[in-house]
């Protein structure tokens, strides 16, 4: 029998999963803390991701043959920034994904550098997300740390650097610093001359799960683990969740309704969306992949019934089906595709005395399906055919709003038969880097759209494209 290793370096905390040729052995987890120093602003210290990461795999292999333990790899969240100085001392905290101190130098980059430019030499443009716009943000404003750093890297390539010793990221990760050629998966010298930054200071770039050294000697023995074990560089995570729910081939899509909402569409040859705001990213398996991310979906949910209702779901929602004209726009903390504009915020329309609160709560679920819509149908402009998708996260435990959705975007729906996104494929990976080719693609129900409904959601969606520009001039200052 022959284990595999996959740890998912979360926001909020490690996820960790033990299979092997069968199935799911284990899964633990961690939690760690996060930080707000100022408004806006998310931070982490990479050693808390390290030392998680020792702690589940001790708790992962305490019970079984631990010379059969081949593989360990990676899924991580994306874009974070890890800076280390001389003796690979991290030079400050980890600057996260949802930080928002860096739109000065977003500006900067999408207006001065200009979006052609970052297009051409990455297929992405600037978001405050991203890594390249904290690299600036640092340079601006910490000079003396940005001066003492000689790494730069991804959260998931630290604790991968700890573990191996060797200095490597994987194409996937990479693609979402804005200092990566997506198409040519590599690193884009004319970015980093832009940032100021050697490519000796960023590590080797390597597929998703290729080997790229073993576990370290003094590691192995205290895990009671063999030190040929191999580290499998892995993932980010959504590229990693797609190879968990098996979403490879050209066309194929997998949405995820979690606090936000991301859709995730492989493509066989690589393009770049020069309108909106969709990703352009390298995937795991080899290919590319479109990337939108809905900043707000299900945690649009969970405000009004916690925040405004107070007092929990409406249960039956099936009355006001195709027949209200309320609509909400679901953009609560700005939106990231397909507008990319972080001052925007949501608004209801089209209510009036006669209003019910179950109408409003129908408004949000289809406003973040059509928000999706927007997404996907900007997507297929690009090429893609699109038919059928995976949905997963805390959302699609809500049946009713998953037949929204299928509506809403016409396609049918599958739910994977294993929600554990990131971490499964992690796990993949490190099976895939030993030469095992494990696949998790059991699908337990199929929803599939309501022809009668396509009429009203079709109306109702031209008019939803009318609600952004409106709410773009109202929330002007």
């Amino acid at each position: 029998m022959k284990y595999y290793i996959g740890l998912d370096v979360g926001t909020s905390g490690m996820k960790a999963m033990l299979i092997n040729e069968d199935g799911i052995v284990k899964i633990v987890s961690r939690e760690y803390p996060l930080s707000f120093p100022h408004p806006g602003w998310s931070e982490q210290n990479p050693d808390d991701w390290f030392e998680a990461g020792i702690s589940a795999i001790g708790e992962l292999v305490s019970d079984i043959d631990k010379s059969a333990v081949r593989a360990i790899s990676f899924s991580g969240q994306m874009h974070g920034l890890v800076m280390l100085g001389s003796g690979d001392s991290v030079l400050r905290p980890a600057i996260l994904w949802n930080d928002g101190r860096s739109e000065n130098e977003v500006d900067y980059l999408n207006s001065e550098i200009g979006k052609d430019f970052l297009l051409d030499n990455t297929g992405n443009i600037a978001f405050a997300g991203f890594t390249a716009p904290k690299l600036l943000w640092v340079k601006n404003n910490e000079p003396g740390i940005f001066a003492k750093a000689e790494k730069i890297c991804l959260p998931k390539d630290y604790v991968a650097y700890k573990l191996s010793g060797v200095f490597a990221t994987d194409v996937s990760d990479a693609a979402g610093t804005l200092y990566f050629d997506t198409e040519k998966r590599r690193w884009s010298k004319p970015m980093l001359d832009i940032l100021g930054i050697d490519e000796g200071y960023l590590p080797a770039v390597y597929e998703s799960s290729e080997p790229v050294g073993t576990l370290k000697p003094e590691l192995a023995r205290s895990l009671g683990l063999s030190d040929s074990v191999k580290i499998v560089i892995g993932a980010g995570d959504n590229a990693a969740s797609a190879i968990g729910t098996a979403t490879l081939a050209d066309g194929e899509c997998n949405i995820s309704l979690g606090t936000s909402g991301t859709v995730f569409v492989c493509s066989g040859s690589y393009n770049c969306d020069r309108e909106n705001a969709i990703h352009s990213f390298c995937s795991a398996n080899g290919r590319y992949h479109y990337l939108a991310c809905t900043l707000t979906a299900a945690s649009c949910q969970k405000w009004w019934v916690e925040e405004i209702l107070k007092t929990g779901y409406d249960s039956d929602l099936s009355p006001y089906r195709c027949k209200s004209d309320v609509m909400f726009l679901p953009y609560l903390m700005g939106e990231r595709s397909p507008v990319n504009d972080t001052g925007v915020r949501g608004l209801f329309t089209n209510l009036s005395m006669n209003t019910a609160r179950e109408e409003m709560t129908l408004a949000v679920l289809e406003g973040v399906a059509f928000s999706l819509r927007q997404n996907i149908e900007i997507i297929k402009s690009l090429g893609v055919d699109i038919k059928k998708s995976k949905v997963c996260g805390g959302g699609a435990r809500n049946r009713f709003w998953l037949q929204i959705l299928s509506d809403a975007l016409g396609i049918e729906l599958e739910i994977p038969a294993l929600e554990h996104g990131g971490v499964l494929g992690a796990c993949v990976l490190a099976a895939r880097g030993d030469g095992c080719d494990i696949l998790f693609d059991a699908v337990t129900e199929t929803i599939k759209p309501d022809i009668s409904a396509k009429e009203y959601y079709d109306n109702k969606y031209a008019k939803y494209l009318k609600l952004y520009p409106l709410a773009r001039e109202m929330s002007k200052g």
